[in-house]
C-alpha cells in the first residue's frame, strides 16, 4: 500500500484496490494521505458517478468477503464525511449511494448498511447562490465617500472579511473546472471573486480620483498604502495585491501633482509593497514571505492558480498512450496545491465583522467604470503639461500600422448599430495618427502614409466622394460603412487574435476585469498586442496598431498594450519601471514552459 505512492503511475483499479485496503474492519485509515489524495483527485480520471458504480459492482462479486465489502462501506463513509459537498451537488451520485445502501440492507447486511449516512451531509447550495452583484455597465453608481473616518485597519478587516466569505464558496469542483479549461467561463464561483478583486482595485481609483486638489488625492492614497500595511499584517496577500495594483494605476500614478505630496517615508513603504507583490522569479518574494506565515493567511490565489494550471500543463494526466496508468506525480503535487487551498479554508480570520459596514462596503464596491472612463477622471484631475522649452515630438515614421491583418476567426455581430459605432472609433483614430496637419481632413500625402494599412484599398478616390482633393470623416466612415456590407467582412476593428497566456497581472481591453489565470486564458492580438477575454472578443472597441517596444504612462490605457505588471508609480525604483514581458517569454510560456516552485 505504501509502495503505490511510491511508483510512477498506477491503474485506476489499482488506486480503487489499495484504498479500499487502506481501512481495516473496524474502519481504522492506514494510510490517510493515499485515501484523500484519490478521493480528492479522482474526477481528473473516472467521473464519480462511475468510481462509485464501480465500488458497488466490486461489492457484489461473488469472492467480496463480508470483511472486504465493510472496508469498501468504510470507504464510502469516508468519502462522504470528507467530501460532502459533492454528494450534496451531485443528485446522481447521491441517488447511486441511496442505492447502494437500500442494496446491503436488502442483502440482511444491515450492519453494513448504516455505516453509510447520507442525512448528516448538509447542503451546499448556498456555495452556488452568486450573492456578489455583477457590476453593470448601464447602472453605475457613485461611489461612498463615507469611508474617509474609518481607521485602517478597520477597513482592511472588512475588506479581508469579505474577499475571504467570498473565497470560501470556491470549491475543488471551480478549481478542478478552471484548471481543465483554463478560463471562468460558466464558473460563476470563481468569477464573482475576481470580480471582488476587480472592484476593490477599481474602487480605490475612483476614491482618489473624487479629491479635487492634489494633497486631498495624496491623503487618500497615503491613507489607502496604511490599509495595504494592515492587509499586510493581517497576511490578506490578495486584497493586498488588489490595493497595490489600485493605487499602481496608470490612472493614479501619472498624477505628478498629487505624488509630491505625499511623503518619501510612504512612498518607500509603499515601494516595498510592489516589490512583495511583484511577480519577479515567479513570485519569489510572495512566496517566501507566505510560507512563513501561520494561522490565517489569504493566499494571492491566481498565483496558486498558476501552480495548479503549471502542473496541469507540464505533465501529462496520463503515464502511458493507452490511458490506463494515472500519472502519481502529477498526481500528488496537484493533490499538495489543492489541499493547501483547502486548509486555508478551514481557518477563518479572527475578525468581528460589522454588518453594517460590510453592507455598505458592498454597495460601494457595486459600481462600473470603463479603465478609459477613469483615466480621463484622471486628465480632467491633472491635464497632460506640456514640455517646456521643447519642440514638438517627431512625428515617428513610418507610421504605426492601423490594421496588420483581418481576423476571419472573429466575427462581432451584425448589428448595425455596433459596426457603425467601431468604425467611428476606428476612423477617429485614423485622424488623431494620421491628420498631421491637424485641419480635420486627410490629404492625399496623408494618405499615402496609411494606405497600406486597409485591406483592399489602392485608391485615394475611392473615399474622395466629392472629388475636392481631401477625405472627411463623413467620407471615411461610409466608406468603411459600404466596404463591410459589401465584403461581408463585418468590420469591428479586425484583430489577430489568438489564445494566449500571461505572467503577469492582465486586465481585459473591453471590461477592464482582470483576465485570471495563467495559461491560454486570454486572447492576444497578435499584431498590436491587445488582450481581452474570450467573450470579449466581438465587442471590443479599440483599433488595431502594431505593437511598440514602450508604453508611456501618458498614454491612454484603451491604447496600451496589457502584458505588463502593475504600471509604477512615479517614485518607483529603476529595477521596477517599464517592466516587460519579452516576447520569447511569453511564447515560452505559451508553450507550457514554466518556472514553477511548489
Amino acid at each position: 500500500m505504501e509502495s503505490i505512492l511510491s511508483e510512477q503511475s498506477a491503474t485506476v483499479d489499482e488506486l480503487v484496490e489499495a484504498c479500499i485496503q487502506a481501512f481495516d474492519e473496524k474502519g481504522t485509515l492506514k494510510d490517510t494521505n493515499l485515501v484523500r489524495m484519490f478521493l480528492m483527485m479522482q474526477p481528473w480520471y473516472i467521473p464519480s458517478t462511475d468510481m462509485m458504480k464501480n465500488l458497488v459492482l466490486k461489492s457484489q462479486e461473488e469472492s467480496c468477503s463480508a470483511e472486504r465489502r465493510t472496508k469498501i462501506c468504510h470507504l464510502v463513509k469516508y468519502w462522504i464525511s470528507e467530501f460532502p459537498a459533492e454528494f450534496n451537488l451531485n443528485p446522481e451520485l447521491a441517488d447511486q449511494i441511496k442505492g447502494f445502501k437500500d442494496l446491503l440492507t436488502t442483502e440482511g447486511n444491515e450492519r453494513q448498511s448504516q455505516l453509510i449516512d447520507l442525512d448528516s451531509v448538509p447542503s451546499y447550495q448556498w456555495k452556488r447562490q452568486v450573492t456578489q452583484r455583477v457590476p453593470s455597465v448601464s447602472k453605475k453608481r457613485k461611489m461612498s465617500l463615507l469611508f474617509d473616518h474609518l481607521d485602517s485597519c478597520e477597513l482592511a478587516e472588512h475588506l479581508t472579511y469579505l474577499e475571504y466569505k467570498s473565497f470560501c464558496k470556491i470549491l475543488f469542483q471551480d478549481y478542478h473546472s478552471f484548471v481543465m479549461h483554463g478560463c471562468t467561463v460558466d464558473n460563476p464561483i470563481l468569477e464573482r471573486f475576481i470580480t471582488l478583486f476587480n472592484s476593490v482595485s477599481q474602487w480605490i481609483q475612483l476614491m482618489v480620483l473624487s479629491k479635487p486638489t492634489a494633497p486631498q488625492r495624496a491623503a487618500v492614497i497615503s491613507h489607502f498604502i496604511r490599509v495595504a500595511q494592515k492587509l499586510l499584517q493581517l497576511q490578506n496577500f490578495n486584497t493586498l495585491m488588489a490595493v497595490v495594483g489600485g493605487l499602481s494605476n496608470s490612472s493614479i500614478s501619472r498624477l505628478k501633482d498629487t505624488q509630491t505630496h505625499i511623503s518619501a517615508e510612504t512612498n518607500k513603504v509603499f515601494n516595498n509593497l510592489i516589490e512583495l507583490v511583484t511577480s519577479c522569479g515567479n513570485y519569489s518574494q510572495y512566496r517566501k514571505r507566505f510560507s512563513e506565515c501561520s494561522g490565517f493567511r489569504f493566499p494571492i490565489l491566481g498565483v496558486h492558480l498558476k501552480d495548479l494550471i503549471a502542473v496541469h500543463v507540464a505533465l501529462p494526466d496520463w503515464a502511458d498512450k493507452e490511458k490506463t496508468r494515472v500519472n502519481l506525480t502529477k498526481t500528488q503535487q496537484l493533490h499538495a496545491i489543492l489541499q493547501e487551498l483547502a486548509m486555508i479554508q478551514n481557518t477563518p480570520p479572527n475578525i468581528d465583522a460589522n454588518t453594517d459596514l460590510l453592507n455598505l462596503l458592498t454597495v460601494s464596491l457595486d459600481q462600473y467604470h470603463t479603465e478609459e472612463e477613469i483615466y480621463q477622471m484622471s486628465l480632467q484631475r491633472e491635464p497632460r503639461k506640456p514640455a517646456q522649452n521643447s519642440s514638438p515630438a517627431p512625428t515617428p515614421d513610418p507610421k504605426p500600422t492601423m490594421i496588420d491583418e483581418w481576423a476571419v476567426s472573429v466575427k462581432p455581430n451584425a448589428d448595425p448599430t455596433i459596426i457603425k459605432k467601431h468604425i467611428e472609433k476606428m476612423v477617429e483614430s485614423v485622424f488623431k495618427n494620421f491628420d498631421t496637419d491637424g485641419d480635420g481632413h486627410i490629404s492625399r500625402d496623408e494618405f499615402e502614409a496609411i494606405r497600406n494599412n486597409f485591406p483592399y484599398l489602392s485608391k485615394f478616390g475611392e473615399l474622395d466622394k466629392n472629388q475636392d482633393g481631401q477625405i472627411s470623416r463623413e467620407e471615411m466612415i461610409d466608406y468603411f460603412m459600404k466596404a463591410s456590407s459589401l465584403l461581408n467582412c463585418k468590420m469591428g476593428f479586425i484583430h489577430t487574435f489568438t489564445e494566449a497566456t500571461y505572467v503577469k497581472p492582465t486586465f481585459c481591453e473591453h471590461c477592464a476585469g482582470f483576465i485570471w489565470g495563467f495559461y491560454k486564458q486570454g486572447y492576444k492580438c497578435k499584431a498590436c498586442g491587445v488582450n481581452c477575454h474570450k467573450a470579449c472578443r466581438s465587442r471590443l472597441a479599440v483599433e488595431c496598431r502594431k505593437r511598440t517596444k514602450s508604453i508611456s504612462h501618458e498614454t491612454p490605457p484603451a491604447l496600451q498594450a496589457r502584458s505588463y505588471s502593475f504600471p509604477p508609480p512615479a517614485n518607483t525604483p529603476p529595477s521596477l519601471q517599464n517592466t516587460v514581458i519579452a516576447e520569447e517569454d511569453i511564447e515560452s510560456v505559451e508553450e507550457g514552459v514554466f518556472d514553477v516552485h511548489l
